[in-house]
């Protein structure tokens, strides 16, 4: 029998084992073949010296992901233990540095799946729940071609469909209208953007925000070209948008399958192109859970609570 003996040092032990010891348990049935012990700020390992040497490595694993994404949840913990390269490193993580120098990254596993789908593929469906960054790394990687002009201009658009609010009622012209709708595509720029570099690429046309059905009749050549909320664009949107991809062209479409705000009549054209397809050479789908999630913690267990109740009404 060995043992080691692990201090937490900077950090608390409840960030590490988790409310209630939520991650101890994980972490004990995962290496059943150990004895855990944690007092105060110390965790005592007891068991084979093999084991032990795989425990301490993915300890180191798990102590990393929480200095550098200041967070270690109960699915963290799971994804680390049962992943090869759980840690994300900074050089492969970085996308590029935004606005005063901020670090622009993925920071989950899935974000870094589509870091790496993005460069291997030329459209890459992206499809999750809120809150998991997949709007957000798909515009990183947008402002990243136009730095490194493997395009020429960015294009961001989103179907105008009304989430249970009237857009009709708003004042102002249909730019007033619909500039609160795409404000997250320009929160998003402007994180990685200055402003007024910003506010001279959109009078350029170089960065183009604008509503889905603006794209009928367009070839979009040498662009990065991002579908936000796709999961609102019907049938026939969604094939006049995947048909506009023209050369040295990008194509990102992003969406989240419980949140469709179409009318019961409209079936969804992102659910029929995900079917449609899947296992198309070129095309590389990613699926983000709410394991992804880096919004509050609050938001994984209100996405937790809703996909029970999605399941409990099934007929």
């Amino acid at each position: 029998m060995h043992e080691i003996i692990i201090q937490f040092d900077d950090n608390h032990p409840v960030d590490i084992l988790g409310v209630n010891n939520s991650n101890l348990q994980v972490l004990r049935k995962h290496f059943s073949s150990l004895k855990l012990i944690a007092r105060g700020d110390q965790l005592k390992a007891l068991g084979p010296e093999e084991a032990l040497e795989v425990f301490d490595k993915k300890w180191k694993e798990l102590i990393h992901f929480l200095n550098e994404f200041n967070r270690l949840s109960e699915s963290d913990v799971k994804n680390i233990l049962q992943s090869n390269n759980p840690s994300l490193k900074a050089d492969e993580a970085l996308i590029l540095y935004g606005e005063s120098g901020k670090v622009i990254k993925a920071r989950t596993a899935n974000q870094l799946k589509m870091v790496e789908a993005c460069k291997e593929n030329d459209m890459l469906f992206a499809i999750g729940p809120a809150g998991t960054g997949k709007t957000y790394t798909a515009v990183a990687l947008a402002v990243k071609a136009l730095r490194d002009k493997q395009v020429q201009k960015i294009i961001l658009t989103r179907p105008a469909v009304e989430a249970g609010e009237s857009l009709g009622f708003l004042p102002g012209d249909l730019k007033e209208k619909l500039d609160p709708y795409l404000r997250p595509l320009y929160d998003a720029l402007l994180d990685m953007i200055p402003f007024d570099k910003l506010a001279k690429f959109l009078e350029r046309s170089t960065i183009e925000i604008a509503p889905l059905a603006f794209m009928r009749g367009r070839t979009l050549d040498n662009a990065f070209v991002i579908l936000d909320e796709a999961q609102n664009a019907s049938e026939n949107q969604m094939k006049m948008f995947l048909t506009r991809m023209g050369r040295g062209a990008k194509f990102v479409i992003t969406g989240d399958m419980s949140q469709i705000d179409l009318p019961r009549q409209i079936p969804s054209g992102l659910v029929q192109s995900v079917r449609l397809l899947k296992g198309v050479k070129g095309i590389s789908m990613v699926e983000l859970d709410k394991s992804d999630v880096i919004r509050h913690k609050l938001v994984e267990s209100i996405i937790d609570k809703y996909d029970k109740l999605k399941e409990i009404k099934k007929p």
